[in-house]
């Protein structure tokens, strides 16, 4: 399906959801309690959206300034504006999404994932431009098999390096143009 048809259905679907759960709180604490609940908390979400926002740029703008790779905080702020933005949407189901984005251990959950998904569509260098270099693990493999003999190499026609073999990527930032 195209996802412009995916996002329609996935609207209808909330806009469901959240109907029946405002149904559920309305009745379980009463109609006017529920309304002011959602209005509260669309208060609430106004007040985080700026002041997250305002936290987001002064954070970026100062990682920019000091030369740090501005990445992290650009995925902090992003995950905070999206907890905020949930907060300001009316709805129940939005807002406890949104409160828990707020959430110091799922926000660090989220915004490892927007670092993944980021990292995944980028380029290697544009991500290292925006995030750092990156760390891998790595472990000790077990040591390659016998070398053929000096001058002896098999027939490839490359030639025998002696000693730890490691497996990498180079990737160069700054590629030559033909």
């Amino acid at each position: 399906m195209r996802p412009l048809v995916l996002a329609a259905i996935g609207t209808l679907l909330l806009v469901i959801a959240e109907i029946t759960a405002f149904v559920l709180v309305a009745k379980a604490i009463g109609w006017p309690w529920a309304v002011l609940l959602g209005i509260a908390t669309g208060f609430v979400g106004a007040m985080l959206l700026r002041r997250e926002g305002m936290r987001a740029w002064r954070r970026f703008r100062a990682a920019v300034s000091e030369g740090r790779p501005p990445g992290a905080e650009v995925s902090d702020g992003l995950t905070g504006l999206l907890g905020a933005v949930l907060l300001l949407t009316p709805g129940f189901i939005t807002d406890t999404a949104g409160l828990l984005l707020l959430l110091p251990p799922v926000r660090a959950l989220a915004r490892h994932g927007v670092r993944r998904a980021t990292e995944r569509r980028l380029s290697a260098a544009a991500a290292g431009d925006l995030f750092g270099p990156r760390f891998v693990r790595a472990q000790r493999a077990d040591p390659p098999p016998a070398q053929p003999a000096a001058g002896d190499d098999g027939g490839t026609g490359g030639s025998v390096v002696e000693g730890e073999v490691v497996e990498g990527e180079i990737v160069d930032p700054h590629p030559r143009r033909p």
